[in-house]
C-alpha cells in the first residue's frame, strides 16, 4: 500500500522527470456564444463540455466548474477555468471564464462579450 507521503514523492519525481503536471481536462474555450443565459440547459452544457471538474453552490445557485491547469517546473504555469452558474430551473444564469494560456489571452483580449449574454440579465 502506498502512503500519502510516498504518493506525493512519486508525483514530485514524475514532475521532475517530465517537468509538467496537468490537472483537469482541456475544454473548448474559443467561443462561448452557444451559452445563452436563461435558455441553455445543464443537459446542453454537459453535452458540449462533458462532466464538470467540480460542482458547488453559490448563494443558493448550482455551479459547475471546468478547469484545466498545467504546471511546469521549467516554464510558466498555464491555467483556464470556466464557472457556470445555473438558475433554479436548470438554465444558465451566467458564466465566468479566465485563462492564462497566451494564445487564448490574445484571442480574448479586446473581444466584446457575446451580445446575448450581455443583454439578458435575469
Amino acid at each position: 500500500m502506498i502512503t500519502c507521503a510516498k504518493r506525493a514523492f512519486l508525483l514530485l519525481l514524475l514532475a521532475a522527470v517530465y517537468g509538467c503536471i496537468t490537472v483537469g481536462r482541456d475544454f473548448i474555450s474559443h467561443d462561448f456564444s452557444w451559452i445563452v443565459p436563461n435558455k441553455t440547459t445543464r443537459k446542453e452544457v454537459r453535452t458540449v463540455l462533458g462532466e464538470p471538474f467540480r460542482v458547488g453552490v453559490d448563494a443558493g445557485y448550482m455551479t459547475w466548474s471546468y478547469g484545466y491547469y498545467r504546471y511546469s517546473l521549467f516554464g510558466e504555469e498555464k491555467t483556464k477555468d470556466l464557472v457556470i452558474y445555473f438558475n433554479k430551473d436548470g438554465t444558465v444564469k451566467s458564466y465566468t471564464f479566465n485563462t492564462s494560456f497566451p494564445e487564448e489571452k490574445k484571442r480574448w483580449e479586446g473581444k466584446a462579450p457575446p451580445q446575448k449574454a450581455r443583454d439578458q440579465e435575469p
